[in-house]
């Protein structure tokens, strides 16, 4: 027989099922479509074509999970003449369009950066898209602007640190001053990459740093592949949320410095670490959404694999016994404190999430659902295998 400590009471059961209830993630419409390292893209038989498509795909996810209402836009990857009929076209397939990403790094202007360049002319541009992409929003319905910027650096001396963190803050100063209320504005970091001496968002101080200067509406998004190895995420997730100024996450997971691979699929420890300090108390507005662009494994099913993960490290989180880690940890019992922690990761939380599954209406096991139910055939046979020159070409 189970200790008493590390048991899962009907309570708890309960009690996790109403939060996991409660839990929504977004897709990224770009997770859909052809795309993958910056070495070779592999064409999937059936991947998504046009932003209608991406879409359908994102509303087949959330059927088959029933956790995934919102689908992220990357403009102009997503860019269409009439918004108010793409959300129209969105809400017909059961799905809402989520956070808006305007792209600051796809064009030949910003080699040497957008909102930091050194020539005002592209910095204003840079703005004037942001605001675009606000307009967006607005059209849509989505609350949500998640900004990343690939401004940095790659030589000693070939730009003026502090000015470019001048021109940072000035430019995220105007497109805050043009967000309405009630939306927000999520500064994601990366701690290198494309730059290779200096990334003017390097680091989650300077995202948090810029966030403080321009008000309540503007709040850090950490994607959890965007650090250096051995980093201790959770505790910059519990210092953001405790000065509240944790706005939402890009989920990924990667073994050294890129960040597309399956959340969860090389260290689940960490991702169920992150997910407790999420699930110690009300979060408020925190947005969950996954940011993966798979390149060698199917599209959709990749994606569901994604969301279970989540799921599965947050169900463990919600059974950690606090009560009895605190009393651990106030009587500095550090051994018991970590095996009150352990036994919630340890526990197989399976047949609670079936239970989850059972109510929401969606199949025990999504991936299953997906493959058994004909759907990758059917794409294939619809769309066929696009080149990546005619994807690329639609974007």
């Amino acid at each position: 027989m189970a200790p008493e400590w590390c048991r899962l009471t009907a309570m708890d059961e309960n009690s996790a099922l109403s939060r996991l209830r409660a839990l929504q993630i977004e897709t990224p419409s770009w997770g859909y479509g052809n795309s993958g390292t910056r070495f070779h893209v592999y064409p999937w038989p059936g991947a998504a074509r046009t932003v209608q498509e991406r879409i359908a795909d994102a509303a087949l996810v959330h059927r088959l999970t029933g956790c995934c209402p919102t689908v992220a836009l990357h403009i102009p990857w997503d860019a269409v003449d009439d918004y108010p009929a793409l959300k129209r076209y969105a809400e017909e397939h059961g799905v809402g369009i989520g956070a808006i990403n305007p792209n600051l790094f796809g064009s030949d202007e910003y080699r040497l950066g957008s909102i930091c360049h050194p020539d005002a002319d592209v910095r204003a541009r840079a703005v004037e898209h942001c605001r675009e992409c606000i307009q967006i929003a607005e059209q849509v319905g989505s609350p949500v602007i998640s900004l990343w910027l690939a401004d940095g650096t790659n030589y000693p001396g070939q730009d003026d640190l502090r000015d470019r963190h001048a021109r940072l803050l000035e430019g995220l100063q105007e497109v805050y001053a043009s967000l309405p209320a009630g939306m927000r504005l999520l500064v994601e970091y990366k701690f290198f990459e494309p730059g290779f001496y200096s990334t003017d968002l390097p680091d989650w101080g300077t995202a948090a740093l810029a966030c403080r200067r321009l008000g309540s509406q503007a709040q850090v998004l950490v994607d959890t592949g965007h650090h250096p190895q051995g980093t201790n995420v959770e505790q910059i997730v519990a210092v953001l949320l405790a000065e509240e100024l944790l706005g939402g996450f890009h989920f990924n997971n990667r073994k050294y410095a890129d960040d597309d691979l399956i959340v969860g699929s090389i260290d689940p420890f960490e991702l169920f670490r992150i997910m407790r300090e999420i699930a110690r108390g009300d979060t408020g507005d925190v947005a969950f959404m996954i940011d993966q662009s798979h390149n060698i494994e199917g599209k959709i099913d990749a994606m569901i694999q994604s969301v279970i993960n989540i799921q599965t490290a947050y169900a463990k989180a919600l059974l950690v016994d606090e009560a009895r880690l605190a009393g651990a940890q106030a009587e500095g019992d550090v051994l018991g404190a970590h095996r009150i922690v352990l036994a919630a990761f340890e526990t197989d939380v399976r047949p609670l999430l079936a239970r989850l599954r059972r109510e929401l209406g969606v199949d025990e096991d999504p991936v299953g659902a997906f493959r058994a139910g004909g759907f990758a055939e059917a794409l294939a046979h619809e769309r066929g295998t696009a080149s990546v020159e005619s994807a690329y070409e639609r974007l």
